[in-house]
């Protein structure tokens, strides 16, 4: 395989693998198996993974697959290409933070809003449901709070939800659904990433956290039957950013001039602009922040350069007019928008390897 795996490509390789193909399969294949578990762990991106092989002995002596995620690297982004198997310029789920077409209001994805219906924003069906109606039994494992989300219904619908906030839950529950033949069982973690965001990847907190998950899946493993394989991944990496590196957009006033909107996330903003002012936007920002420190286009140099496919008219005005993807270890953010951002030390969304390169472990 001369290309990395796609995240979109996990779900039908397992298709494949369990003998209930999709219309299309991607270039690499999965062994044949009547059950599969993917853990997918927020967070731990490959390049983390391999510099902190003491912290994560067993996964690292696990044979893989080069892989990188969707654009943004970002968890509702990955989580969605994950489970409908399609990029974010078909599912629409393109940021942490985007325009609700046809009002000034932004989307948080995480936090959802009342106002949007999850099967409006994201109709297709997903990769779960299209595996269901092959007569594939798929279960999702996640936490409590998650089970209702509008993220869980854009991404994972089709599946039955079993609730675990706990590590002997999950396992409880990934091993009681695997006993179903042909079965998926997707399960979920995201401590890593929620210590990564408060305490950063250089932490003790973040190195105790991946000992703990790397016990917890090599657990996962023994417990399941042998028959039953498992596969390890995650939705993107993550990188500190020191505090004289987060850059305040407002500082700056003349930023936002053209400026309707700034969203996406800290290493990845979109900037929705006033009619025909995105040029102008982009030109003043580059002036601002140095190439070194982010790379900035237009949607349109953005699609050119491959980053998000084509998007339809539907999905269009989510994606911003201009992009300021950040590189090496800076981040802009807003005083005036988000103070919450400033308190995070690891953040991620960018185009940077530590961003995008994710495991894709198979055992």
């Amino acid at each position: 395989m001369t290309a990395p795996a796609r995240i979109t490509e996990i779900i039908p390789a397992v298709a494949a693998a369990l003998g209930a193909p999709f219309d299309a399969s991607p270039g690499w294949t999965l062994p044949p198996a009547d059950a599969y578990v993917v853990a997918l762990v927020d967070g731990m991106g490959e390049v983390l993974l391999r510099e902190h092989a003491d912290e994560a002995p067993f996964l690292n002596s696990l044979e893989g697959l080069p892989a990188i995620s969707e654009l943004p690297s970002t968890t509702v982004t990955s989580l969605t290409s994950l489970g409908t198997a399609l990029p974010p310029s078909s599912h629409g789920m393109v940021g942490y933070t985007c325009r609700i077409p046809g009002t000034d209001r932004l989307l948080n994805a995480l936090v959802w809003d009342k106002d949007v219906v999850p099967e409006e924003w994201q109709p297709l069906p997903t990769a779960f449901e299209r595996l269901a109606r092959k007569h594939v039994a798929v279960s999702v494992v996640g936490a409590r709070d998650y089970a209702i989300s509008g993220l869980t219904g854009v991404s994972q619908r089709g599946a039955v939800y079993l609730s675990a906030d706990r590590f002997g839950e999950r396992l409880a529950h990934a091993v009681s659904a695997s006993r179903h033949k042909p079965s998926l069982t997707y399960v979920y973690d995201g401590d890593l990433d929620w210590i990564g965001h408060r305490h950063g990847v250089d932490s003790p907190q973040w190195r105790a956290q991946l000992r703990l998950i790397d016990s917890s899946l090599e657990q996962l493993r023994a417990a399941l039957p042998a028959s039953v394989r498992l596969v390890i991944t995650a939705d993107h990496g993550m990188i500190d950013i020191p505090t004289h590196r987060k850059f305040d957009v407002d500082s700056s006033p003349g930023l936002r001039q053209g400026v309707a909107l700034i969203g996406g996330e800290a290493r990845f903003r979109y900037l929705y602009c006033e009619p025909d002012l995105a040029d102008n936007v982009a030109r003043r920002w580059r002036e601002a922040i140095s190439e070194d420190d982010a790379t900035i286009l237009t949607f349109e140099e953005a699609q050119a350069a491959g980053w998000f496919g084509a998007a339809d008219a539907r999905i269009r005005p989510r994606f911003g007019d201009v992009v300021v993807a950040s590189l090496r270890d800076f981040a802009v953010m807003s005083s005036v928008d988000n103070q919450h951002e400033f308190k995070l030390v690891g953040v991620h969304g960018s185009i940077t390897e530590r961003e995008t390169r994710i495991p894709l472990l198979v055992v």
